[in-house]
Order: structure tokens, then sequence, then C-alpha cells
């Protein structure tokens, strides 16, 4: 039997939803590695932000609905999966990993993580089952396990890396072509386009992670 995956998205877009770069390379890199993918999202709304413009506006969306778009329409409620369902975990980056999986990007070290991406941490890491998270969803991953003190990268904007470390994690500093390794909690982070610069440098870091977590299973 191949390595069940796990793909928790956030959105489609990276001011408010999943960095699409990132969730295609994170697919393309388990597709190349045999990994069989389970996508999934949070059935949750969302305020969209246009994205030529940057700007906020007053559109509401659904993080589910809009995931479905990158897993081209094969993907799960997150409500409706299990740690038992697969081997491993991974949530690619964008402004959705810190607004729709938790409200880091708002409140930052007082961020509350949605209860469902919580659960499903919680039971992975209680399972022993590696954890990969790219680019700002390490933030959302380290509220959500501040209690095991875990070890995370978002590459080394200082005052992220602050903000990550007044929730109980340790930041660890890497260049864009890195990972870090939390042997511990089996956690594995890169970057990705929090240095960027183009989609040659994260795909670097998060073929590394993919190849990591397939390593750990």
């Amino acid at each position: 039997m191949g390595k069940k995956i796990g793909v928790l998205l956030s959105g489609c877009g990276v001011f408010d939803g999943a960095e699409i770069h990132e969730s295609v390379l994170t697919l393309l890199a388990l597709d190349r590695a045999g990994a069989e993918i389970i996508c999934m999202a949070p059935d949750a709304e969302f305020q969209v932000v246009n994205h030529l413009t940057q700007q906020a506006t007053e559109e509401k969306r659904n993080v589910l609905t809009e995931s479905a778009r990158i897993a081209r329409g094969e993907i799960q409620n997150l409500k409706d999966v299990k740690a038992s369902d697969m081997d491993a975990l991974i949530i690619p980056g964008g402004f959705g990993a810190a607004k729709n999986l938790s409200d880091f990007a708002v409140r930052g070290p007082d961020a509350t993580v949605h209860p469902e991406v919580e659960r499903i941490l919680r039971e992975m890491t209680d399972a022993g089952k590696a954890v990969g998270a790219i680019c700002i969803a390490p933030a959302t991953l380290a509220k959500a396990l501040s209690d095991k003190n875990p070890q995370v990268t978002i590459g080394n904007d200082a005052g992220t890396a602050s903000a990550i470390e007044k929730m109980g994690a340790q930041h660890k500093s890497c260049t864009v072509d890195m990972i870090h390794v939390d042997e511990k909690n089996r956690i594995v982070t890169t970057p990705a386009y929090m240095l960027g610069p183009g989609i040659k440098d994260v795909a670097v870091g998060i073929e590394k992670l993919v190849n990591q977590i397939m390593s750990m299973i």
C-alpha cells in the first residue's frame, strides 16, 4: 500500500487562502514520491482579498469550496478526516494558513486555532505521525501545539519568530532551501515564500520537506 499523506488547504490564493505555488509544489513532490494524497480543508467562511489590488472586499467565500479549486475537486471536509486516515499531514502556507486555519495574522501570539485544525494536529502528533508546515503555516501549528514546545522555522523574520516563541515554540532560522526537523515532535518546516524570492527557490525546500516526511513514515 502507498503512503497516505494529508494536505490541509486554507483556500485558494496567497492573500486570503493557501499559497497556490506552495500547494501545487507539495502535490507534485508527493505524487513523484508515490504518495496517495488526501486533500482537506475546513468548511468555514472567509473575507475575500482582491489579488490584483491586494485590498479586502465585501465578498465572503468558503474555505472548503475555494480549496477544491487546487485539489481539482478531490477534497474532504476536515471534520470528516481523522489521523487514522493518513500516515502524515502537510500544511502549505499563504495568508489563509494564518487567517482561516487560525487568526494568527490578526492576533499574533494571542491567536486561536480553528477547532478542527487543532483537533487534527493534536491527533496526528499524539499518534506520533509526522506533520509538515510550510511558509507561515508553522505559526498556526506552534499555537495549536504550544504545550509540546515545538521547533519550527518561518525563515528569519524577527517579528514573526518572536511571536512564535511567545506561543511556546522554538524558532530556528533557515534559508529558503533548508528544512528544520523537530525530531521529538516529528514536525518538519520550511520557509518557502516567507523568503522566496521565486518559485524555483521555494521548490527546493518544499521537495526536501516532502521527502523528509515520506522518510519518517
